[in-house]
């Protein structure tokens, strides 16, 4: 496939969730999905959880792409030894054997670990559909989450926001605030797939100046 494992790579046309809006998630290693009162989850549970159940479904790891704002391992997985990124959504796409293009993307919870155990649990859901006999039900629910076509190769963070590589931060940051203010989905000419390489620009960005 040729989506981006890093930075994330949302699926075009699906709507994202306000940071303002975002929830604190109920998964937790006590039980496969949900537990109140938590251990906290890691990032490789989270990604542990998605690769399980599409080895259910019968898909190889080549079949499939995690992407979210987390760099990425020598496998093209996320890795967990890093700070966690400011937008925490992850997207999952995957292609079966008939070579139709699926995704499914969450943003809903403040953390990548957690937003990938939604994918997870989501996809068991829907596995249990077929183990009920409704094997057409499952194909038309999953006819909701057919992949659109994959998002434009990512621009370096600097085209995006317009400043030279040796900007300052605050030349950055500057640079930011006044693209967010024409790029955010309630303005006029923006969207949320505007909006959030605009993010993953400035975080990239960030990092390899002054971190």
């Amino acid at each position: 496939m040729t989506i981006s494992a890093h930075p994330l790579a949302w699926p075009e046309g699906w709507k994202r969730t306000l940071s303002a809006f975002r929830v604190e998630a109920t998964f937790g290693k006590a039980r496969d999905y949900n537990s109140r009162g938590k251990v906290a989850l890691s990032i490789a549970d989270g990604v542990h959880r998605v690769m399980r159940e599409l080895d259910r479904m019968g898909l190889g790891r080549d079949d499939v792409v995690i992407s979210t704002n987390l760099r990425t391992r020598l496998d093209g997985l996320p890795r967990g030894d890093q700070r966690a990124p400011d937008d925490p959504g992850a997207a999952v796409y995957w292609q079966e054997s008939t070579g139709e293009r699926r995704c499914i993307a969450i943003d809903q919870y403040t953390s990548v670990e957690d937003n990938l155990a939604a994918i997870a649990a989501t996809l068991d859901a829907m596995r249990a559909i077929e183990r009920h006999g409704g094997a057409a039900i499952l194909a038309r629910a999953f006819t909701g989450f057919t992949a659109l076509p994959a998002p434009a190769a990512t621009r370096e963070w600097w085209d995006v926001l317009g400043v030279p590589r040796t900007c300052t931060r605050e030349e950055l940051k500057q640079a930011y605030r006044a693209l967010a203010s024409r790029c955010h989905p309630d303005k006029p000419g923006g969207s949320h797939s505007l909006m959030a390489e605009l993010n993953a620009a400035q975080e990239q960005g960030l990092k390899e100046r002054f971190t």
